[in-house]
């Protein structure tokens, strides 16, 4: 949202929020500058941290000031981006002096509070679908005719979003560093998808990275998916009035599941909402995600089965989460670069039942044993690249040495650039697939070791697969 385009309302409750002491905004990314861009609309002092130059980028009332280590004097607030560790140098000199951390999300929540009036915040988090799951969530709500712009992890910052006075509902997808680092957030109502080792490396404990999502189930409703164990143990733990289960199975009284093929509400309404086949990506997964943008979505007056059934059809997933590419010679090559960590890759693995998979990149401390336990009897073959490829070899020595695999070198291994080391993982897998196979990428691991973004490794592999010579995959 451009300067001098805030309502006044929005600029007023800013400022009670930050108060009169400079704020100190650490991070200029896309959640940075949309808080310092309010912040200096709203006419407070605003410092900014960041460790590139930004200074074209910022408005005139905020300084820029490097990458301190020390806390400048003065500070009344720290706003920290989500990828700032709460232990780095400045935020931790903050803490010490007395000074508040919080996020943007959490800046954005306060001020929504401060305003006359609230929207309900509906809160889409876990470790895997939490973007399909809040689109979902973005349709079915204009379906039901409220005007709503899912917001936060998905792309538009949540600052921007509650600075839109046009907006009916704060539909948010927060992942767990921006939850982390919002205390006081308690939406109307909230989900957890899953709980799955991911971002260790970041948090440090699987105990410090589920109470960053548990954060989601403090409001009026809290919803979860009962068939992931930690997700259902953080939905029982809940302090929410009402706790609505999802599963992919029957579903018990209060809550939504499957009967006869059909996605079914026991929890709002009971009645049907529209068949498990309909729903877009397919998966069981996708289906559980359909299941939670619908539990998030009645919780509200204005939504009712219609708007459900509407909204789920009309959804069209986004880029790189399980794309059919091509088929060639009997063989489906599939995209699922945003399969990002092991439990994203094992559910896409799930969904087919022959699979050549490449695999590979960095894993972020997290294990893949049980990934290849229980999907070995899937595996045709396995490609492997990437920095981390070398662990899930490993793992497959160990639990599955019977199914064949290749390894393509890391760029920093040969002459190779990452397209054509992408190049050669589908040619590999092209020699090794047979008819009624599926290729799937779906690296169990991020991206940043050889791609710019999942995206760019996703437009790789379809780029190298339409580049296949004619009859490369066919039997």
């Amino acid at each position: 949202m451009a300067v001098g385009a805030y309502p006044d309302a929005v600029l007023a409750a800013t400022r009670s929020v930050a108060g009169d002491r400079p704020v100190l905004v650490i991070g200029a990314g896309v959640a940075g500058l949309a808080a310092i861009r309010l912040l200096a609309a709203a006419g407070c002092p605003v410092l900014v941290a960041a460790d590139r130059p930004v200074t074209a980028a910022l408005p005139d009332r905020a300084v820029p000031i490097g990458n301190p280590v020390e806390l400048p004097a003065g500070v009344g607030l720290v706003v920290t981006s989500p990828g700032v560790r709460p232990a780095a140098a400045l935020p931790a000199a903050a803490v010490a002096a007395g000074v508040e951390v919080i996020g943007e999300t959490e800046l954005a929540w306060r001020i929504d509070v401060a305003l006359p009036v609230r929207r309900p915040w509906l809160v889409v988090t876990g470790t895997n679908g939490k973007t399909t799951t809040t689109g979902m969530l973005e349709s079915i709500l204009r379906k039901a005719g409220l005007s709503v712009t899912a917001c936060g992890n998905i792309g538009w910052p949540v600052i921007d979003a509650v600075a839109d006075r046009g907006q009916q509902v704060i539909a948010v997808e927060l992942s767990s560093f921006q939850l982390s680092a919002a205390p006081s957030l308690r939406p109307w109502a909230g989900a957890v998808l899953n709980v799955a080792e991911d971002h260790l490396d970041w948090h440090g404990t699987m105990a410090d990275y589920a109470a960053a999502k548990a954060r989601a189930l403090t409001g009026e409703v809290a919803v979860a998916v009962r068939d992931d164990a930690r997700a259902a143990a953080l939905l029982d733990a809940s302090p929410a009035r009402r706790r609505v289960g999802v599963t992919g199975r029957v579903p018990a009284d209060g809550s939504l599941g499957v009967l006869d093929g059909m996605l079914v509400d026991r929890a709002f309404f009971s009645g049907e909402l529209l068949p498990a086949a309909a729903v877009r990506p397919p998966g069981g997964h996708n289906v559980t995600n359909a299941l939670t943008a619908a539990a998030l979505a009645l919780s509200l007056a204005e939504v009712d089965a219609e708007a459900v059934a509407a909204g789920l059809r009309a959804f069209r997933p986004g880029g790189h989460r399980n794309v059919r590419v091509a088929e060639v010679g009997g063989v489906e090559w599939i995209d699922d670069s945003k399969a990002t960590n092991p439990h994203a890759a094992a559910a896409s693995l799930a969904a087919y039942p022959s699979v050549v998979w490449i695999a590979g990149g960095q894993l972020k401390g997290a294990a893949v044993d049980d990934l290849v336990m229980a999907v070995r009897g899937r595996l045709r073959a396995v490609v492997l690249l990437g920095v981390d490829g070398p662990v899930i070899e490993r793992a497959l020595s160990r639990h599955a040495p019977d199914v064949p695999r290749r390894t393509v070198p890391a760029p920093d291994d040969g002459p190779m650039e990452a397209p054509a080391v992408m190049q050669a993982a589908v040619r590999a897998a092209a020699d090794l697939a047979r008819p009624g196979d599926t290729v799937l990428l779906a690296p169990a691991a991020a991206s940043l070791d050889m791609f710019a973004s999942y995206a760019a490794r996703g437009e790789a592999f379809a780029s190298a697969v339409a580049a296949l010579p004619a009859g490369r995959g066919r039997r």
